[in-house]
């Protein structure tokens, strides 16, 4: 056992205790000693009921397995018959009150954002990477490559007819989702941050605001002509990122030649 340490009663692998104490705990504000007396105390009481509660699982599996074999080979269960054979052993409990959940100490991602869920164990680096890259997309490509826009793109070189009805699709989406007080997305000349909040200034000329200033949540680069601006919908996020020079910004009014959104949630 000399890779494993004696803490508090438990054997620690020395890898995980490396980790804990000199990448999880720095900064947490957590001492070295209440962590692993904490997480022995958590170890010893629940470990029992754990354990019974595999026990539990694997009795009732038996059951099954033995109700199964013991019917005729290509047989068909009825379904009364074996939902009353699952009651009896407990593998189903009968239906009770009606009843609420708070989301008290819940984390934001699941208690109060609205989007796909894509929950990963964090043990597996691959599977958060791909799910926190998934998070974010270009709403731009997702619609010029797929028939979400009622049909499919026809193979060859980049389509500019199909490119604007993408911009118009998208800019009637922000006009649903962060519209501005006055005219549309349709008609903006540019976007610029004045005093702290958005300000688009539409062809022709006349400038508007959001029309919920909230909307706005920041910007990247010279507020005046800004690299990205990041608007927020229900909590998940909408940038757009915009680059005169860039092939699509160029043939663009507003310089857009993005708009990625927060698609789903991870958690």
């Amino acid at each position: 056992m000399s890779d494993y340490l004696q803490i508090d009663g438990l054997q620690v692998d020395r890898s995980l205790h490396r980790f804990v104490v000199d990448e999880a705990l720095p900064g947490s504000g957590v001492e070295e000693a209440a962590f692993w007396s904490g997480f022995a105390e958590l170890i010893r009481d629940h470990a029992p009921r754990n354990r019974a509660l595999l026990a539990r699982r694997v009795e009732l599996q038996e059951q099954i397995d033995a109700w199964h074999r013991g019917r005729s080979a290509g047989a068909t269960s009825p379904s009364t018959e074996y939902v009353r054979f699952l009651e009896d052993i407990g593998y189903l409990e009968p239906e009770g009150a009606d009843f609420a959940i708070d989301t008290e100490h819940v984390d934001e991602e699941i208690a109060n954002l609205p989007g796909p869920q894509l929950v990963v164990p964090v043990s597996n680096a691959r599977y958060a990477l791909n799910a926190a890259n998934a998070r974010w997309g270009s709403l731009y490509d997702a619609l010029y490559g797929t028939d979400a826009l009622g049909d499919l793109p026809v193979r060859g070189p980049y389509d500019p007819e199909r490119g604007s009805r993408v911009v118009r699709w998208v800019r009637d989406f922000l006009d649903d989702v962060v519209p501005l007080a006055s005219g549309s997305h349709l008609e903006a000349a540019g976007y610029g941050v004045v005093d702290g909040e958005l300000e688009v200034t539409l062809d022709g000329g006349r400038r508007t605001m959001l029309s919920t200033p909230e909307n706005f949540v920041g910007s990247a680069g010279d507020p005046s002509s800004p690299a990205a601006i990041l608007l927020t919908h229900h909590g998940l996020h909408i940038e757009l990122l915009i680059d005169r020079m860039a092939p699509v910004g160029a043939a663009d009014l507003a310089g857009v030649d993005d708009v990625v959104i927060e698609a789903a949630v991870t958690a």
